[in-house]
């Protein structure tokens, strides 16, 4: 079955999460439905309506979020006087707790995406008597090796791309921690040091979609660029505030009880660590479904379908 259709929400608000955040949330679908909630990527993407579309709208009552810093949550991290530090995994899970309980919400299945993986991932294993099922794609865990590949392995498939990625950062740099350095950049006083930075970041990241560089509409954006940049390098300079290396992976056996399906694309550049893999072989009760001939995208043929298989398939309360 395909995507289901366009819906809109029938009801929204902005939720005070403390540290002078408030959260944007909107709900579609049936109000007495199944909860499921929705978890973007990036981190610092923000939710888009293509996200509504992966469940049966009379089924589901499909909670989405704008997580701290991203979309219309306030205040914006493209804001340069926006406190990062407030912005961690930590952080992004108490949002959770605090919205599910507005909301008056006992469980939820957890749906995530990219960065919204490892966020759904480490919320469940968190909180494990508040998750009903996970479904998850473009599967992510924070790994230092995920981070690596990202911004250096990678170099070897797209070499020209990344030498200009590893030249936007100071020359005694370059061999160092590329997040870190180019996290630095985008937090500098000077605004044109900032727009080079986040152009260079997502300059590169397009360089992984089958795409000439800067062919992502929204990075055309120069607002959403920087917000985008620097809440991904923030994370990604700091394990992702998981507190270590792979820590989503060795506490994946404490999901053994919470039904799980990676829908994976094949070409996922992620897939060469493994990772998909090794987490499925980790969490009891967990399906990893392969997609051929796709690769990060949620929305690719293929991966949309079997989203929308693994929530039709847990769409019964």
């Amino acid at each position: 079955m395909g995507l289901y259709p366009d819906i809109e929400p029938h009801d929204h608000g902005m939720l005070d999460v403390g540290d002078g955040n408030r959260v944007y949330w909107e709900i579609c679908g049936n109000p007495h439905g199944k909860p499921a909630v929705v978890l973007h990527g990036g981190p610092g993407s923000g939710c888009t309506p293509f996200f509504r579309r992966c469940f049966d709208p009379d089924a589901y009552r499909i909670v989405l979020l704008d997580q701290r810093g991203a979309g219309r949550s306030t205040p914006p991290a493209s804001d340069p006087a926006t406190d990062m530090g407030v912005n961690t995994i930590k952080h992004l899970m108490g949002d959770l707790e605090l919205l599910r309980r507005h909301l008056g919400i006992e469980r939820w299945l957890v749906w995530g995406v990219s960065f919204g993986s490892v966020l759904g991932l480490r919320y469940a294993q968190t909180y494990p008597d508040r998750v009903s099922e996970l479904v998850l794609t473009g599967v992510a865990t924070g790994s230092r090796a995920e981070v690596r590949l990202m911004t250096r392995g990678l170099g070897r498939i797209f070499p020209e791309a990344w030498q200009a990625f590893r030249d936007g950062v100071p020359e005694e740099e370059r061999d160092g921690d590329l997040a870190a350095a180019y996290n630095r950049l985008l937090e500098s006083p000077d605004p044109a040091v900032r727009a080079a930075a986040a152009r260079a970041w997502t300059d590169w990241e397009t360089a992984f979609v089958p795409a000439p560089p800067r062919s992502v509409p929204r990075y055309e954006d120069p607002e959403f660029r920087f917000r985008f940049a620097r809440t991904v390098t923030h994370y990604f300079a700091n394990d992702h505030w998981l507190g270590g290396d792979e820590v989503v992976l060795r506490d994946a056996p404490s999901l053994a009880g919470i039904p799980g399906v990676l829908v994976q694309g094949s070409l996922d550049f992620g897939n060469l660590l493994g990772i998909p893999w090794r987490l499925q072989q980790a969490w009891p009760g967990s399906e990893l479904v392969l997609v051929d001939e796709a690769g990060h995208n949620a929305g690719a043929p293929g991966i949309a379908e079997e989203l929308v298989a693994a929530t039709d398939r847990f769409r019964q309360p």
